[in-house]
């Protein structure tokens, strides 16, 4: 299937009666997800995090999850939670924050985690949100530009990029990574993909060679897609940047952003906030102030990379 959509109540939720997801003791969380796949941990961070903060599922919470890989996928999603009264619908990445604004202007949205949030037109201002829609913003456009010159100095033999975009994503990141590479005198080849079944035929176009590197421009496709990622670069020989130290882990080369269970974790204090009566236009849009840089060396081998000393002393996370 080109598309994957998943409908999946966990334990204790819509395994509920109805009747009980209509009385006011229960908090009814709308949990709208663009990933699909084992390597996300968008909701078990989340629900993990509620709990610290005294929402326990089947007792004084439920949650409606449902997941889906394309717009149409999750905008049904995001209806169907408005039909079903949630108090508070969480997401994150683009597409699922315009399925859930598409859907209500009134039900309070969170955003986990997305890219330039007031540049994408989610939210007025970072201080003053306005609207029914909070959260968390990564300022993915200076993050690429960022994890460029991260890639250039560690491996200074470079002089192609292929940046892997989503074709429906934010062209912000896309942009500056663009004027980044033109300043630093590289030759930058954008890949656009829209679909997961196109990520094969992607790689096999991308040119290759120890002077060639690619840089996966942060998108939530991709995340759901991430191991496979991490595997093709590693076919084609491509030595990679990241947007998170998630893909570091699943054998990349390397990455730099922030700390994104986290920011999932973060945004259950939306939540929180919101069900204590907390209106979410006046609840300020967070920005990370910590960001990892992550190596993996064992992959360095692999592809026969001497990693410099200095290189190694700015990451945050070296694996073996």
């Amino acid at each position: 299937m080109k598309r994957r959509t998943l409908i999946f109540a966990s334990i204790g939720a819509l395994a509920l009666p109805l009747r009980l997801l209509s009385q006011e003791r229960l908090a009814r969380v709308g949990v709208l997800s663009p990933f699909i796949g084992p390597d996300s941990a968008f909701f078990e961070a989340l629900r993990q995090r509620l709990q610290e903060y005294g929402y326990v599922e089947g007792k004084n919470a439920a949650y409606i999850y449902r997941a889906a890989e394309d717009y149409e996928g999750l905008a049904r999603h995001a209806a169907e939670m408005v039909r079903l009264q949630v108090h508070v619908i969480v997401t994150a990445g683009a597409p699922g924050v315009r399925a859930a604004m598409s859907a209500t202007n009134t039900t309070p949205i969170v955003i986990a985690n997305v890219g330039d949030a007031v540049a994408q037109g989610f939210v007025a201002s970072l201080a003053r949100p306005g609207g029914n829609v909070t959260g968390l913003t990564s300022l993915n456009t200076e993050l690429s530009v960022k994890r460029l010159d991260l890639l250039a100095e560690a491996l200074p033999s470079v002089r192609q990029v292929v940046a892997l975009c989503e074709a429906v994503g934010d062209s912000g990141p896309i942009h500056a990574t663009e004027e980044a590479a033109r300043a630093r005198g590289l030759k930058l080849e954008v890949m656009r993909v829209r679909e997961a079944d196109e990520l094969a035929s992607a790689f096999s176009a991308m040119p290759a060679g120890r002077n060639t590197a690619l840089c996966v421009i942060q998108g939530p496709l991709f995340t759901s897609q991430l191991r496979r990622i991490v595997e093709l670069a590693a076919a084609r020989v491509l030595p990679a940047m990241y947007p998170d130290s998630r893909y570091v882990e699943a054998g990349g080369l390397m990455s730099y952003g922030p700390n994104v269970r986290e920011l999932y974790r973060k945004s259950a204090g939306y939540i929180d906030r919101i069900l204590k009566g907390g209106a979410p236009a006046m609840m300020p849009v967070e920005q990370p102030s910590v960001f990892e840089f992550a190596l993996n060396l064992k992959t360095a081998r692999s592809l026969g990379i001497s990693v410099s000393r200095e290189t190694l002393t700015r990451a945050d996370i070296v694996l073996q």
